[in-house]
């Protein structure tokens, strides 16, 4: 297994699920555990510096969570609103009704039309999992979503957020306000981006949310750990295919501190973006005939600042501090220089933690396109202690390739991350986990039976 981030641990455990405790898993991270999954520590607090939460229906990751024995960590609310450039378009208050009332007020039924949409998606989407507990696997990441919603799941990956929406009746003005907001939070994209993507984060934004105490990377060293898989801490360099009597054997190269070396294996998952304009993931296939095309599409990438600092709040239209009420503020897409901005708690809570008020110092994480300049940072911030940043190659820039990746890129060598270029999370590489899992164990004893198959909601039914 090639990375060691939710995909890679995730897949090595069920891998071992699925084959027995007897097969030996080796996975290479060329960086820290957890892949996108991390923490920074500020004040000797850590904090979440990659995905921050989980939505409520991640029923994998809530698995995981049980399995290790693992707690949720407790909520401390806090109030959310949008922000247009010049004043907030919209704010959350304390009261549930007040909040309907003021959506229905400003955008009439366009809200409700959103869930019944998102809800319709959600709906079909959550379908995987009976699949997956039937033990079926898809080889290709259109047949996966032609599975569960059929053309129309495939025609979502083509056609953007704000068409689909349009068509459903939402206005233009609350797509505008609140979606895009909400695109940029999750993905640091505009309501162009396709509209499967985007409904899945649309998703995230209405149910309830929740991570793990003591960090969510815990997720992925705990599944490792829980395996007993090798972690060999090296940079892949090479997937070489030797054929053997018939099946294929797989000659990895690798280079680590210790210098360069190469290991044979039967299957191989590669858990890490395989795209072009990020070299320090690019290692080479030899030996395949015809040869193995390269992934086009590009990232989106997402500086995530941890400032340890005073808001700035008479930037946000509060000259007296004592009354700016947001712990979490999105933005439209105005010309502006970052996308989210949230009082964050750290990964461990005591049970006496109280949120910063708004006039003291707190740890704010500012989510923005391109590194933030010290003239922008004094806009946020009043004054401040300290700035940590992390840097990702966040999600894929969606609309930057034309056909869905498959996951089967040759006899038992498969392409993990080939879900995220129809939709980007935490939960959706567990579900691509979990895939390429069951295609490697189904291709390995040739039970093709459980492999692309058509119509299986009729299946699953006759089965039951």
């Amino acid at each position: 297994v090639v990375g060691a981030g939710i995909g890679g641990s995730a897949v090595a455990h069920f891998l071992q699920q699925h084959f027995g405790p007897r097969v030996q898993i080796d996975v290479y991270e060329k960086g820290t555990v957890g892949g996108r999954l991390a923490t920074i520590s500020v004040n000797k607090q850590h904090y979440e510096s990659g995905a921050a939460s989980f939505h409520s229906l991640s029923l994998h990751m809530q698995d995981f969570v049980k399995l290790l024995g693992l707690r949720h960590r407790r909520e401390v609310v806090g109030r959310s609103a949008i922000f247009g450039g010049e004043h907030f378009v919209l704010e959350e208050t304390d009261w549930y009704l007040l909040n309907l009332f003021r959506l229905w007020w400003h955008y009439g039924i366009s809200f409700l039309r959103l869930q019944m949409w998102v809800e319709e998606v959600m709906e079909k989407f959550m379908r995987i999992y009976k699949y997956q507990a039937h033990g079926y696997a898809f080889s290709g990441v259109e047949e996966l979503l032609y599975s569960l919603g059929e053309s129309a799941f495939v025609n979502m990956t083509q056609r953007s957020v704000a068409e689909s929406l349009l068509q459903v009746g939402v206005t233009q003005r609350f797509i505008d306000d609140v979606v895009s907001a909400v695109l940029r939070a999750s993905y640091g994209q505009s309501a162009a981006m396709p509209a499967f993507a985007g409904a899945m984060s649309l998703a995230g934004a209405q149910g309830s949310l929740w991570s793990v105490e003591g960090g969510n990377k815990l997720v992925c060293s705990g599944l490792l750990k829980l395996t007993k898989a090798n972690v060999i801490h090296a940079t892949v360099t090479s997937v070489t295919l030797h054929s053997t009597e018939g099946k294929a054997l797989y000659q990895v190269g690798y280079e680590s501190e210790v210098g360069s070396g190469s290991d044979f294996y039967d299957i191989v998952v590669i858990a890490t973006p395989l795209h072009l304009d990020n070299s320090s993931s690019n290692f080479t296939f030899e030996g395949f005939n015809p040869p193995i095309d390269d992934v086009q599409g590009s990232f989106q990438p997402t500086i995530v600042s941890l400032v340890h600092g005073y808001l700035n709040s008479s930037y946000f239209g509060f000259p007296d501090p004592k009354l700016f009420p947001f712990a979490n503020i999105l933005t439209t897409d105005f010309p502006n220089f970052f996308c989210t901005l949230d009082n964050i708690c750290p990964v461990n809570i005591s049970a006496s933690f109280r949120r910063k008020q708004p006039q003291e110092a707190a740890v704010w994480r500012v989510q923005s396109p391109k590194p933030l300049f010290r003239t922008q940072l004094k806009t946020l911030f009043r004054s401040y202690y300290s700035v940590q940043t992390a840097e990702w190659q966040a999600h894929p820039l969606y609309g930057s390739r034309t056909t869905l990746p498959r996951f089967a890129l040759h006899d038992q060598l498969f392409y993990l991350n080939a879900l995220e270029w129809a939709a980007s999370s935490v939960e959706v590489m567990a579900v691509a986990a979990k895939n390429v899992a069951l295609l490697a164990y189904n291709r390995w004893y040739q039970d093709l039976d459980k492999i692309d198959q058509k119509d299986l909601m009729h299946k699953v039914k006759t089965e039951l």
